[in-house]
């Protein structure tokens, strides 16, 4: 418990450094002084406090959902953007906007979230039909699940001019993000309390179906929880900011190899680091090109598809 406080500091300090890096100017001495000008107090309630929380509830939510599928799919190499979530997802805010308009958000997100879960489900039923002499095909069959659906969903926003919106949503971006526009991400986090609670009955599900019936669980109802889990987390992030590829694969395998599989154990691990690593992220895409910024889809891409690389390779070395 002691060496959470200083890693929940560390990422309290990258959370405050956020607030002061941006365009607008935002006088530390001001503000320490009590005596902010009414641009800076707007400045900092609207955008940048918001767009901090984003960060925040963002990056740990996905985190955790990564840990949370990998435990059910039983494989490393998972994560909601390699098993078709992500393109699930995006696929049902897309027939949403065409075909409901007008619904309110929240709808739009849990509509979404269903296409989410059936995408997730379907995702694992291939599994279940395909021979798996190898870990890395199933985060193979998931990509390729994946890249059905957005073949889809690109068909369909290029017929009806909605291809704008879709690359918003297939981009991560927080530099939108302001009062009033994040408050779906409040679900995320409740969801990862949730998460938290049944901890134990996912790390039992990990170990296989007839492990969890043998102690007296329902299997089914378990992988139910985490699939919805999974899958309303998503699309609540994917509705604020557009999707945030591999964070919720390099996190979960980060800490696991730290402090293993017990899900009680590194969630709290799984939930800061994911937190950090958006937030880290999020600051250097605003410094690199300041005062434009590059987004944070494009950031945790360049440095999440190395480290996945790293994966990879590490395993196979292993496995030879």
């Amino acid at each position: 418990m002691r060496p959470l406080i200083p890693a929940a500091a560390a990422v309290g300090a990258l959370a405050v450094a956020s607030l002061f890096i941006g365009v607008g100017d935002l006088p530390v001495g001001a503000l320490l002084a009590g005596a902010p000008s009414d641009e800076a107090v707007q400045l900092l309630l609207v955008s940048r406090i918001p767009r901090t929380l984003a960060l925040v509830l963002a990056g740990a939510a996905m985190a955790v959902s990564g840990l949370i599928l990998q435990m059910l799919a039983r494989n490393k190499f998972v994560e909601p953007s390699t098993a078709g979530t992500s393109e699930s997802a995006i696929f049902g805010m897309t027939l949403t906007t065409l075909l409901l308009p007008d619904i309110p958000v929240l709808a739009r997100m849990l509509v979404a979230g269903g296409f989410a879960l059936g995408g997730t489900g379907l995702f694992l039923a291939i599994l279940r039909q395909v021979p798996l002499r190898s870990p890395l095909v199933v985060p193979l069959v998931g990509i390729m699940l994946g890249g059905v659906i957005t073949a889809m969903t690109e068909f369909i926003a290029y017929r009806y001019d909605l291809m704008q919106s879709v690359r918003a949503w297939e981009t991560g971006d927080f530099s939108g993000v302001l009062r009033g526009r994040y408050e779906l991400l409040w679900i995320g986090f409740v969801l990862t309390g949730m998460a938290y609670v049944a901890a134990d009955r996912f790390t039992v599900a990990g170990l296989g179906q007839d492990f969890t019936t043998n102690l007296g669980l329902n299997y089914r109802r378990v992988l139910s929880l985490g699939l919805t889990i999974v899958s309303l987390v998503t699309a609540a992030v994917i509705a604020t900011c557009g999707m945030i590829p591999f964070l919720g694969l390099i996190v979960p395998n980060v800490v696991s190899l730290l402090l293993g599989d017990n899900m009680r154990r590194s969630l709290p691990w799984v939930t800061l680091l994911g937190a950090g690593l958006v937030l880290a992220c999020d600051m250097l895409g605003r410094i690199v090109i300041h005062p434009y910024e590059i987004p944070i889809g494009t950031m945790m891409g360049v440095i999440g598809s190395g480290l996945f690389l790293y994966l990879l390779l590490r395993k196979n070395s292993h496995a030879a």
